[in-house]
C-alpha cells in the first residue's frame, strides 16, 4: 500500500542499486535523503579487462562466477567498445554460469541469459560454499571481482577444488568525492532529524566508519546511530554492524532479504512512532 512512510525521513547509503530503492521509498511517500558513498570507474587500466575477454571468447571457461551486476555491465561496456559483445555473450552462454546474489542474476538476464546456480547467501563465504558442492575438478573457472575486498579466500577455496581461476576486476571505487556528504549526513543523524537509515550492504557500514574516523566524528556517529533505528537488508549487513559495535533495528520478515521486503519491514516499524519532524513541531 502507497504511502506507507508518509512523512518518515530516511537515509540511504547510494552505491549501485540505490535510485531503485530511493525510487521504491519515494513511492511508499519517504522523505528520501540520498547520500553518495563512492563514485564507481571503470579499471583505470581497461587492458587486463580486455585480454580477460578475449580469453573467455578464445576458449570459453567452463564455470564464470559473477560477484555483481555492476562487473558484467562494466564488462560488456568493455565488450562493445572493442566490437566482441555478442561474441562475448555467446561464450557467457557456454560456460555454467554461478551468481552471487540477485543483482548478477538480473545483469544476466540483461544480455538474454540466466544464472544456473545462485548463492544462498551473498557472499564471498556463500560462494565458496555454493562451490563446493559442484564438481569443479579440472575446471577453468571465470572469476569476476569486486574493490575493496581481499578475495585471496575465496580464490583458494576454488583452487582447492582442482580447478584454475581466471579473474578480472573491472572497476574501481572513487570515495574521496563523497566524503562531504557522508560527513553531512553523520550530522543530520546526530541533530536527530532522521527517521531510520537503510544500510543494502556491508560497505556501506565499513565506509560510514571509515570516513567518520578520518575526520574525527567517530564519536558523532555513534551517536546519531544510537539514536537513528538502522534497517539492515540481511545477515551480511547486520554481521558488519555487529563486529562494529552497532545493532540492527529493523530486519526483513522471513528472510527476504530484498528492498521490497525491507521497506515493509521498517513501515511496520516506524508506524509505531509519528515522524520526527512532526515531532519536533
Amino acid at each position: 500500500m502507497a504511502g506507507r512512510l508518509d512523512g518518515y525521513r530516511i537515509l540511504i547509503l547510494e552505491t549501485r542499486e540505490e535510485a531503485q530503492f530511493s525510487r521504491l521509498l519515494s513511492e511508499q511517500g519517504a522523505d528520501v535523503l540520498q547520500c553518495p558513498m563512492f563514485t564507481i570507474h571503470d579499471a583505470p587500466d581497461p587492458a587486463p579487462v580486455e585480454a580477460w575477454i578475449r580469453l573467455f571468447i578464445a576458449k570459453p571457461f567452463d564455470d564464470l562466477v559473477l560477484m555483481t551486476g555492476e562487473g558484467l555491465r562494466r564488462m560488456m561496456k568493455v565488450a562493445q567498445r572493442i566490437g566482441v559483445d555478442q561474441d562475448f555473450i555467446a561464450a557467457i552462454g557456454k560456460a555454467k554460469r554461478y551468481a552471487r546474489g540477485p543483482k548478477p542474476v538480473r545483469a544476466l538476464r540483461e544480455i538474454g541469459l540466466e544464472a544456473n546456480v545462485q548463492t544462498e547467501t551473498p557472499t564471498s563465504e556463500g560462494v565458496a560454499a555454493m562451490l563446493a558442492k559442484e564438481n569443479l575438478n579440472g575446471h577453468r573457472v571465470g572469476l569476476q571481482l569486486y574493490p575493496d575486498k581481499d578475495h585471496g579466500k575465496l580464490i583458494a577455496a576454488i583452487t582447492s577444488l582442482g580447478a584454475s581461476v581466471e579473474t578480472v576486476l573491472p572497476y574501481i571505487y572513487d570515495g574521496e568525492a563523497a566524503e562531504t556528504n557522508i560527513v553531512a549526513a553523520i550530522d543530520e543523524m546526530a541533530q536527530g532529524r532522521v527517521d531510520a537509515i537503510a544500510l543494502t550492504s556491508s560497505g556501506q557500514v565499513r565506509r560510514l566508519i571509515e570516513v567518520a574516523r578520518a575526520h574525527g566524528c567517530e564519536d558523532k556517529l555513534r551517536v546519531g546511530l544510537a539514536q537513528t533505528p538502522i534497517a539492515s537488508v540481511g545477515p551480511v549487513v547486520s554481521d558488519e554492524l555487529s563486529a562494529n559495535g552497532l545493532t540492527t533495528d529493523i530486519y526483513p520478515a522471513n528472510d527476504s532479504f530484498f528492498m521490497k521486503p525491507l521497506i515493509s519491514a521498517m513501515a511496520v516499524a516506524l508506524n509505531k512512532n509519528p515522524p520526527r519532524v512532526a515531532r519536533q513541531i
